[in-house]
């Protein structure tokens, strides 16, 4: 008898979801009106070019966080259900149209994301610019948060972004330092430190989110923590990482909703001045709730 090789399978197991990330299905009158206001309108939501696990709890209470600037993202980053590429879309009619949705929509407290646009001149800083300005202007009473992406250290365009009126401005760290190079190959930590800080000197409320369960360790989750509180940042949103595809970052570890209750308790001790933490928390949810 020959005796075969045993072989193993290299690619290790990935934990199973757990019960506490069931979601709702996206139902109802409200849900129904904000998805006919996005597409009669032609815009692009981070809520389906994302694939976010709240679409339907934020639309169905009448909200969506909208995505300016296409749907085509010049980044690379491995954690992202955004289409990557070199974008052929740069529509100046835009922001006028972003403004008319969130006035039908009447809202109190507006979201508005973009990609990043690395291949302009200005990253799209002058369509962020108007888009605030026509939102200010159709719905005065209206409060803004942008998540703004990374301006790769052009300072002048990140003044130009978060210059015309909005209350409150986010930029998301997304993970920790080590993991930056496989998660988030084309940025930097400390830019994206300095940029959250100039954000602030500027006299805007900061906001950043940390998504987990990347393969991260808690001291490097105390360790970013610090980092956000030592550059200014207001708001912090800790959430639980999803894979979108096969293609994407594995899930290397589901956090338990404790885990996430104590980072709250720590963030909230460091003097950030509110804290959103769970495993189905996101950059925008429930973001009217700390302005």
């Amino acid at each position: 008898m020959i005796d075969l090789p045993v072989t193993t399978d290299p690619t290790p197991a990935r934990p199973k979801k757990p019960d506490w990330l069931r979601v709702k299905l996206p139902i109802g009158e409200n849900y129904r009106m904000v998805r006919e206001l996005v597409d009669t309108h032609k815009l692009h939501t981070i809520c389906q070019s994302g694939n976010c696990p709240n679409m339907g709890e934020c639309w169905g209470e009448g909200t969506a966080t909208f995505m300016i600037l296409g749907n085509v993202c010049t980044r690379s980053c491995s954690f992202c259900a955004v289409k990557t590429g070199r974008p052929t879309e740069y529509d100046t009619d835009e922001p006028e149209r972003v403004a008319m949705a969130i006035s039908l929509m009447k809202v109190k407290h507006a979201v508005i994301t973009s990609v990043n646009r690395d291949e302009l001149a200005d990253k799209g800083a002058e369509i962020w610019h108007r888009t605030v300005k026509a939102v200010k202007t159709l719905s005065p009473g209206t409060t803004i948060e942008t998540l703004i992406p990374d301006t790769k250290a052009d300072w002048k365009a990140l003044e130009m972004m978060i210059s015309p009126g909005q209350e409150v401005v986010s930029h998301n760290m997304e993970t920790v330092k080590r993991l930056y190079r496989p998660v988030r190959p084309q940025a930097k930590y400390e830019r994206s430190l300095e940029q959250i800080a100039r954000t602030k000197a500027y006299g805007k409320r900061t906001k950043s989110g940390v998504m987990l369960g990347l393969g991260e360790t808690r001291d490097e989750v105390i360790q970013i923590l610090e980092d956000l509180a030592a550059h200014g940042c207001d708001v912090l949103t800790l959430g639980q990482y999803l894979q979108p595809t096969r293609l994407h970052h594995p899930v290397m570890e589901f956090v338990h909703p404790d885990q996430f209750a104590e980072y709250k308790e720590i963030g909230l001790s460091m003097g950030f001045a509110y804290v959103e933490s769970g495993p189905l928390v996101r950059s925008s949810y429930h973001a009217e709730r700390h302005v």
